[in-house]
């Protein structure tokens, strides 16, 4: 169903990618968007148990997009250096094939937006997350990206170097 890499000799371990997902600080999210047209929207994301976690509002173009069709992709770029000279980029990247669902169980709820939390907020005090969760409650509204396939890639410049 999914393609195999090209150029497998840049492919990374599953283990790699998966590294990449927790790491990476922003990723983002391709749909299928109004008219058929691709929907890419950068975001902030915590990767946990095979599955992304993504917090949006409750209304709106990604939303709309997801509730048409789940099917979606998920880049994160963890390296991306530039070198003129040799007329080339040096980068490290993984990409995600899933499907998105809304959450609805507000236990699932509570997790994933405690994993986002402790992901951008470390070392925030836990009753201060707390506090801020319970305020933002109400309109809080959070995705599950479920990954079918995951592949990361890096430049050829760098096998064997990363």
């Amino acid at each position: 169903m999914f393609r195999e890499m090209r150029r497998s000799r840049q492919q990374l371990s599953p283990e790699a990618a998966q590294d990449i997902l927790r790491r990476g600080s922003h990723g983002v999210l391709a749909v299928s968007g109004d008219g058929g047209y691709p929907y890419a929207v950068p975001l902030s994301y915590v990767y946990a148990s095979g599955r992304l976690y993504i917090h949006c509002a409750k209304s709106g173009h990604k939303l709309d997009a997801v509730r048409r069709c789940g099917k979606a992709s998920f880049c994160v770029v963890e390296r991306d250096d530039v070198v003129p000279e040799e007329f080339t980029t040096r980068y490290v990247s993984a990409i995600a094939f899933g499907k998105v669902r809304e959450l609805s169980e507000e236990a699932e709820m509570r997790s994933a937006i405690e994993l986002l939390c402790r992901k951008y907020c470390p070392g925030v005090p836990a009753g201060d997350m707390q506090a801020e969760m319970e305020r933002e409650w109400a309109s809080l509204h959070m995705l599950a990206f479920e990954i079918e396939h995951l592949t990361g890639k890096q430049s050829r410049e760098l096998i064997g170097h990363s």
